[in-house]
């Protein structure tokens, strides 16, 4: 293969190019299904009811570091983006020129914990996607709980080379791709938040409506069934602080436990025994109820007959009268207790008993739009900006892009604040807002939290509504998959090509092998650092993949053939276990973080001199920008610990995030370590000795 180590890359984009490419990367088609399931449970049980207001002030905090990017995209415009933009802002300054080859491999070694991490996180999640996906179309092979871990990886490796391959064809394929997906996933989450919208103004207090049952959208009420182990014994319920949950009267009082005689039973202490509470669950249809020598009550085999049900359905409630008889329909039939929607507070919008550790309070549901956007409590938001900040980042990826820019020192900014702008402004807030209104007794908060994929089970109610059956509901939920499946390929593909980029500038520098800085000769692609990061990412997504169950605690497996024969853990094993999915996701935001502060301080430092300095722009918005992403990562390492018994932000595990700071530690050490011989090596001064004219 022909190469060429003097060619430079062919600018081709124009405005709209470059913004969709940008926009790619923040993905509200992906992340929206993606991290709900993230932001209803960190801060949980109260913390769900400020997730509106919460991303709001990540936007501001984003648009604060997106100003210090887009100005010096203007100031320098060339590829490389903060790794190129540290070394001129810091080599023609008086006194901090010395430090510019420092700042300048720390800001692209930052980068790389970012850029080399995401696109394999981002492999990995759609790994996890399609495992979920296999569940929907093949249930009697693969597990609804547990996604094949073969299967997985095969993903990991399919999708990983795939992408790979379109970002080498060139920027104007990769270009071409990012607007396709964007359009396709963009009109998918606004459809899906018409519906969610439509679908409350249409249920109003009291309505039947339709609720979730096993994943299954019924407009009935279930009948309850004790939940048994492995040996058929029932599981005694808990409190939510883990405490044991006992049976009581219609007064409240505890139900003691009695002997065949009717004695109560003692404690080794002469105490009566409480009687524990069963857990429940939601009973489902068997071939028993179906079958007529079994069933002996032919009201009950008349009624789930003329209802249709199969084995495996939701069993319905039925009406009775106040004296506890059947009701029945003209038709002679049982009629099922209809299940019919609230969302006001006194029915449970917020539940719980204020400060019982044992039954504490819950958001549930809003009771209006106005408790959509409203800030709620400080804590609350503070939780739900700091979520919210990684659904935003990649606005700065087209800042790599300024050499195949027609006009990069115009449209590069531009692009910055338009893709922010344009994906969390209009796009993030209109979605977060439907969603959240949609919420209700018959699909709440807390249920988003145990779900991994409340959006999709949203889509199931809205759908099923919309189209008249389950089944259309579900085949509407599984399109609106497929786009989130085409918005992954968009953010892998943008994250890639960011990524490979900055590895080329530092190739091209010599800072890092000079095989990296060598551009292929037909396509004029970094395509050395593109596949390197394409293999890499098969490995970080098998990691992502993992323990993605880590530190749950999930039902037993349910489906052993050859997809199980290897890569699980018992229940109990995953709740002692860290969960990679999260590791890797903190180990590419705090390199987000990190790369965001340093932008922003460079921004600070870049316009220190010159003629064009703003007050505003250039000192109190990258100050921000510095607060705001260090306020951030430090948000992730104390949230974690212990007070009073429990985590300081509730839903929190500190094991997740302080693996990931050891690894991000380890990076930087080795970095370090990496300099200092790279620059014997090559016989170059870490420090310089005199200033050079930067590109202004």
């Amino acid at each position: 293969m022909a190469e060429k180590t003097t060619a430079s890359m062919k600018p081709t984009l124009g405005l709209t190019g470059l913004t969709f490419n940008a926009m790619a990367l923040i993905a509200p088609g992906a992340f929206l299904w993606l991290t709900y399931e993230e932001q209803a449970l960190y801060g949980a049980p109260m913390a769900g009811a400020a997730m509106w207001f919460g991303f709001f002030l990540a936007l501001l905090l984003c648009l604060a570091t997106a100003i210090s990017y887009a100005e010096l995209s203007k100031l320098y415009p060339g590829t490389g983006s903060s790794y190129f933009y540290a070394e001129q802002a810091f080599i023609s300054k008086k006194k901090a020129f010395k430090y510019a080859r420092v700042i300048k491999f720390f800001t692209g070694w930052a980068s790389h914990l970012y850029y080399w991490i995401y696109p394999g996180l981002m492999v990995g999640v759609t790994a996890l996607l399609g495992g979920y996906l296999a569940a929907q179309f093949w249930p009697d092979t693969f597990s609804g709980n547990y996604n094949s871990p073969l299967l997985m990886i095969l993903i990991c490796i399919v999708f990983s080379l795939f992408v790979s391959w379109i970002a080498q064809r060139g920027v104007s394929g990769s270009t071409g791709v990012n607007i396709a997906m964007n359009v396709i996933q963009i009109i998918a989450l606004m459809v899906f938040s018409i519906m969610a919208l439509s679908y409350r103004m249409n249920h109003k207090e009291g309505a039947t409506a339709i609720h979730l049952s096993n994943g299954t959208a019924i407009n009935y009420q279930v009948d309850q069934a004790n939940v048994t182990d492995d040996k058929g014994a029932p599981v005694p319920d808990t409190w939510a602080d883990g405490s044991a949950k006992y049976q009581t009267d219609d007064k409240g009082a505890v139900i003691n436990q009695t002997d065949a005689s009717g004695k109560p039973v003692l404690d080794k202490d002469g105490k009566p025994v409480p009687l524990a509470a069963i857990k429940q669950q939601d009973r489902t249809v068997t071939d028993d109820d179906l079958n007529k020598d079994k069933n002996k009550d032919p009201d009950l085999l008349a009624a789930l007959t003329a209802m249709g049900l199969a084995s495996g359905d939701p069993y319905p409630l039925f009406d009775k009268d106040k004296d506890g008889k059947w009701v029945k329909d003209k038709d002679g039939h049982l009629t099922p207790t209809l299940f019919t929607i609230s969302y006001t507070e006194k029915d449970g919008g917020i539940s719980g008993t204020a400060g019982s550790a044992t039954d504490p309070l819950t958001f549930n549901y809003h009771s209006s739009a106005v408790s959509v956007v409203a800030p709620h409590n400080f804590s609350w938001l503070f939780v739900q900006a700091c979520i919210a900040v990684l659904c935003l980042v990649g606005f700065e990826s087209v800042s790599s892009m300024a050499e195949e820019a027609k006009n990069p020192k115009r449209d590069v900014a531009r692009a910055i604040i338009l893709s922010l702008v344009i994906q969390g402004a209009v796009c993030y807030l209109i979605e977060y807002f439907c969603a959240n209104y949609f919420l209700n007794n018959g699909y709440t908060m807390p249920a988003a939290g145990a779900s991994s994929a409340p959006i999709g089970d949203m889509m199931k109610i809205v759908g099923t509504w919309a189209f008249g059956s389950a089944k259309a509901g579900t085949a509407f939920m599984l399109v609106q998959a497929f786009t989130v499946f085409l918005a992954l390929i968009g953010t892998t593909l943008a994250c890639l090509n960011t990524g490979a980029r900055v590895t080329y500038a530092m190739g091209r520098d010599e800072e890092m092998g000079a095989h990296f800085g060598i551009l292929h000769e037909k396509t004029l692609t970094p395509h050395r650092a593109i596949w390197t990061l394409g293999i890499l990412s098969i490995f970080v997504g098998i990691v992502t993949v993992w323990l993605y169950l880590g530190s749950t605690t999930p039902a037993a497996l349910d489906k052993h053939n050859f997809w199980y024969g290897f890569g699980i853990f018992s229940p109990e094993t995953y709740a002692k276990l860290p969960n990679t999915l999260l590791i890797v996701t903190l180990i590419s935001n705090f390199g987000t973080f990190l790369l965001y502060m340093t932008t922003c301080i460079v921004a600070m430092v870049a316009f220190k001199e010159h003629h064009s300095f703003s007050g505003f722009k250039h000192v109190v918005v990258p100050v921000f920008g510095v607060i705001a992403n260090f306020t951030c990562m430090l948000f992730y390492l104390i949230g974690p610990l212990p007070v009073n018994g429990s985590s300081l932000v509730p839903g929190m595990s500190w094991k997740e995030p302080y693996i990931a700071l050891g690894v991000v530690a380890l990076w930087g050490v080795w970095g370090f370590v990496y300099l200092l011989r790279r620059s014997k090596a090559a016989g170059k001064a870490v420090l310089l000795s005199a200033p050079v004219q930067s590109q202004t």
